[in-house]
């Protein structure tokens, strides 16, 4: 009797670790769907906020001190990583991907002087596993509505990058493809180079949605050529440089907020994934545990009844 209590209290317990774990999918799961949609509703902006960029640096006839977010420095003495990361954890292995991404970079090209800029709590595992320094940490919300929420951490990565304290700037982050995939990057934002054709720390130069510059750039202009015989004029007001001036700044913070709404979404949806997982793990343990109780009960009916044949039969000897 005493066995059968104690797996009917673990049924008890089991049952109710799945309720939470189901209600915790469901909370993940709304908070899901808000981040897709603001992903999809800010891509296309971001992704045509750097072809203009890329539009105007072309139409500049010199191609030379366009800005200096746009200067490139030959010798790569220090760099920074904006690691974005969760607040919390039992979402699968989101932050540890998206570490061991950026980690694994750094290995593999070389001993360069690196420091973190955290954004989520989880990212300080950089320095309690991998001793890395961490300059600055902020705050970072559940789900993100506005550019200002990246505004701190994007001043503070110019300012750093114009000072010279860092020659490069990276935000790592994980990008959502899906509710079932998604894929730690490490992308360089800092300096915003548009001729970049090769990997640096293992990180993709710009968004790949809209391709390579080059390719980018001669694959519109073959579009341009097939569907019209006209060639279009892009007309910058006051000039060129001075819409660059303005540009280039909201382009970091366009990409940083960008970036964010990418890993929320990616948090959420791995986190979901992992509470379903807890829930049917509960359930196939419920399951198991009600046949073990079964089993006992059984056992121990059994066992009376034979005890009282025993008992009966040595009363009629």
């Amino acid at each position: 009797m005493a066995k059968t209590k104690e797996i009917q209290r673990r049924i008890k317990s089991v049952n109710n670790t799945k309720k939470i774990t189901k209600a915790m999918e469901m909370v993940a799961a709304a908070k899901m769907r808000k981040s897709v949609e603001a992903v999809l509703k800010t891509r296309t902006y971001a992704n045509l906020a750097w072809t203009t960029i890329l539009n105007i640096s072309g139409s500049l006839e010199d191609g030379k001190n366009l800005h200096p977010l746009l200067d490139v420095r030959s010798e790569i003495k220090r760099v920074a990583i904006i690691l974005i990361s969760s607040n919390r954890g039992l979402c699968g292995s989101f932050n540890t991907n998206i570490i061991n991404k950026a980690v694994a970079g750094i290995k593999k090209h070389g001993d360069i002087e690196t420091d973190f800029i955290l954004l989520g709590k989880k990212g300080l595992a950089v320095n309690s596993r991998y001793g890395y320094n961490v300059v600055a940490e902020f705050d970072k919300v559940d789900f993100v509505s506005e550019i200002k929420e990246v505004m701190p951490i994007a001043r503070l990565a110019m300012d750093d990058y114009l000072s010279g304290k860092y020659d490069k700037i990276f935000v790592a982050y994980t990008d959502f493809v899906s509710a079932t995939k998604q894929i730690p990057r490490v992308k360089q934002i800092l300096p915003i180079d548009i001729n970049v054709d090769e990997e640096y720390l293992g990180i993709v130069g710009r968004d790949e949605r809209i391709g390579t510059t080059k390719e980018y750039i001669a694959e519109k202009e073959a579009k341009y050529l097939k569907d019209s015989d006209y060639n279009y004029l892009f007309t910058y007001e006051p000039s060129p440089r001075a819409v660059l001036d303005q540009m280039v700044p909201r382009l970091i913070e366009v990409q940083l907020f960008q970036a964010l709404l990418e890993s929320n979404a990616s948090e959420h949806s791995v986190r979901m994934a992992s509470m379903h997982q807890a829930t049917e793990a509960a359930t196939d343990i419920v399951k198991e545990l009600v046949l073990f109780y079964n089993k006992a009960r059984q056992a121990a009916i059994t066992s009376e009844i034979a005890e009282i044949s025993a008992g009966a039969n040595a009363l009629k000897a």
